[in-house]
């Protein structure tokens, strides 16, 4: 079986997306991120702009290989905010991306059935409005080998189109290379059968 090696998310944050639903207002976004840190800025940042909202609700997913993903209901009945703005995550299937929906109340409850609704469907129009990308999945292997070696490794590096990472020439040389995840068994052998040099994967 092909080990799956493509991922999809989105190519730049969406524009806002305004629902409305018994004169509440559910403000979307979509954002691109690479990790958990960059959440609370641009959650505080809504807060700040819209002050007058009551509720700013999020989900993210990040992860290529192995997901983690976190649903916030910010005060709204449990489950009614948070898990369906994932649901829409996962039904889009991208990762490494926020999703937030700021609710401004306009003074008519939609109970809970409503509100998940409301909160799916402003989701799923801010993933609509954005550019989906797929990206491949990248291992990065350290190479460490003596002077003598550079020839052979530089044409096998050549040969296979590899991209390099890095390099660090002092006694030794040290190079971190690219690789797709799906050939990183393959190249893994290819530089470990290699006399005089060390492969690691980091």
């Amino acid at each position: 079986m092909e080990k799956e090696d493509t991922y999809k998310t989105i190519g730049a944050p969406s524009p806002e997306i305004l629902y409305k639903d018994k004169k509440s207002k559910f403000f979307a976004s979509a954002f691109p991120i690479t990790s958990e840190n960059e959440v609370k800025p641009i959650v505080e940042e809504l807060r700040k702009k819209y002050h007058a909202a009551n509720h700013v609700c999020y989900a993210w997913q990040l992860g290529e290989k192995e997901r983690s993903y976190r649903a916030n209901d910010d005060g709204e009945p449990n489950n009614s905010a948070g898990m369906p703005i994932y649901g829409q995550i996962q039904s889009f299937d991208v990762t490494n991306v926020l999703i937030t929906v700021t609710r401004i109340f306009g003074g008519t409850k939609l109970g809970v059935g409503g509100l998940i609704q409301a909160y799916k469907t402003a989701a799923q129009m801010a993933l609509e409005s954005v550019e989906i990308v797929e990206r491949v999945i990248q291992d990065r292997l350290l190479l460490r080998f003596g002077y003598p070696e550079m020839d052979k490794v530089m044409r096998a590096i050549k040969q296979k189109n590899l991209d390099m990472v890095s390099q660090k020439m002092d006694m030794d040389c040290e190079l971190t290379i690219s690789v797709r995840s799906s050939e990183t068994e393959q190249v893994f052998q290819l530089f470990d059968e290699m006399q005089g040099v060390d492969v690691s994967i980091m």
